[in-house]
């Protein structure tokens, strides 16, 4: 019985290349929702931000520094878990770049910040014109936070680096030693 060449399945080349077509659209439709994101949120997130802290701090400079301290401690450090574990057992490229992102949400607030501190753009300016009335403490707070943060973690780093070796090294002397007897 011959066969229909109407019911052949699709060659290789046509599913790949429709797979190619979907995928750069997809993209490219990507790209422009990331643009757009970026521009409605540089005009919007500044100004929102500084008025959430500034309603929590009220003008109160000791704890806007506080405020600002734990804030760049706590996700500057969680953000570099995430990006530690993410990497450790990253087994793809899109694990990878969802290890970014992750990290990226998990830092919002101390990238918030450094948006207003070094922002150029009106949103950015009364954000900083906000903080300077409503949240004094909480911007110089966050990058002294963030450098605690991040001394923290790679205190952390040489820890668990620093244990591995010297399990290596008692595993290697408990082999010698056995060999020698």
């Amino acid at each position: 019985m011959a066969e229909n060449p109407d019911d052949a399945p699709a060659s290789d080349e046509t599913t790949d290349d429709g797979r190619l077509k979907r995928r750069l659209i997809l993209g490219g439709i990507g790209l422009v929702v990331a643009i757009a994101s970026w521009y409605i949120g540089a005009a919007v997130l500044p100004r929102w931000w500084a008025q959430r802290i500034g309603d929590a701090v009220d003008g109160r400079i000791t704890f806007g520094a506080f405020l600002g301290i734990s804030a760049g401690v706590i996700f500057t450090v969680l953000a570099l878990f995430v990006l530690w574990l993410g990497f450790r057992f990253r087994r793809s490229w899109r694990r990878a770049f969802a290890t970014l992102v992750v990290a990226a949400v998990v830092a919002s607030p101390n990238l918030l910040t450094l948006g207003i501190v070094i922002g150029d753009g009106s949103a950015a300016h009364a954000g900083e014109r906000i903080l300077d009335v409503d949240g004094p403490g909480f911007r110089g707070g966050t990058l002294v936070g963030t450098v605690i943060g991040v001394l923290v973690a790679a205190a952390f780093a040489w820890v668990v680096a620093s244990r591995r070796r010297n399990k290596r090294r008692v595993r290697d002397l408990r082999d010698q030693s056995d060999r020698e007897d």
